[in-house]
């Protein structure tokens, strides 16, 4: 077989060995799905009122209008908890020997970490549906957007799943353990948090709004309110496509990197 057989037959491998993983343990994935919906329904239904008054300029609460506003921050929050399961299941990886037995064997060695982030993008799609179709269920439409536009921020999401996924799995081999795991990837779910997510950057107290602005989440959670709803996009669309870019690319030589020295 060429090399380049050996690597997809090898990554297919690592793949259905992640996917099985995530199957027959799922509490760890349902319960990072959890928060995104926790949030989304503690938010339409318990501040949904009060938040769309304030984010309309004072006039009357429009619950529709802020659920569309909120739907682009919380899917791509999902992705950020998503990922956090992958940052676990790498370490838990490095630390329980199954990475040095496969050391030791044939395979091609890239595969183990592309099985990962190939898993974790899957699982990241899913639970962007499944956040999706919550929101639909409470009232989201997204009637203005064309075809091209629904593709864009699919390819948009995908894309930001797999610069995320390479950050969590770098966080991941460097963790002793998956408590350390965990908590270092928790700045993925932290960071939507402080973005434009619930309420508009502008409205933030002016020395806070850099930290907002300046982050990965509040351009990508602006292209995708855009693409979805209409609205202006502006430079938003190409510092998106830069931290994803950014991030995927730093997120994988970062790993590669850590995978491939020996082991202490």
């Amino acid at each position: 077989m060429s090399s380049l057989a050996l690597a997809v037959r090898d990554s297919s491998t690592m793949l259905r060995r992640n996917l099985l993983h995530a199957r027959r343990y799922p509490s760890l994935t349902l319960n990072l799905l959890l928060t995104p919906i926790m949030l989304l329904l503690l938010f339409v239904y318990v501040f949904g009122d009060t938040m769309s008054a304030g984010i309309g300029g004072g006039g009357g609460p429009d619950r529709s209008a802020y659920i569309a506003y909120l739907v682009p921050g919380l899917l791509l929050m999902t992705i950020g908890s998503t990922t956090i399961g992958t940052a676990v299941s790498v370490s838990n990886d490095m630390t329980e020997g199954i990475i040095a037995r496969f050391r030791t064997m044939a395979i091609h060695r890239p595969s183990v970490l592309i099985g990962h982030v190939v898993g974790s993008v899957l699982q990241s799609v899913i639970s962007v549906v499944l956040v999706g179709a919550v929101a639909v269920a409470i009232g989201f439409r997204s009637t203005d957007a064309t075809a091209l536009e629904w593709l864009a921020a699919f390819g948009l999401l995908v894309l930001f799943a797999l610069a995320l996924t390479w950050i969590a799995v770098g966080m991941g081999l460097i963790s002793p353990n998956a408590e350390a795991a965990s908590n270092n990837a928790m700045p993925l779910i932290f960071l939507p948090l402080i973005s434009s997510a619930f309420v508009p950057v502008d409205s933030m107290p002016g020395w806070f709004q850099p930290i907002a602005e300046y982050q990965p989440f509040t351009p990508a959670i602006e292209t995708l309110r855009g693409l979805l709803l209409g609205t202006e996009i502006g430079h938003n669309g190409w510092l998106a496509l830069a931290w994803c870019l950014g991030l995927a690319v730093l997120g994988y030589f970062w790993s590669t990197a850590k995978f491939n020295s020996d082991p202490k």
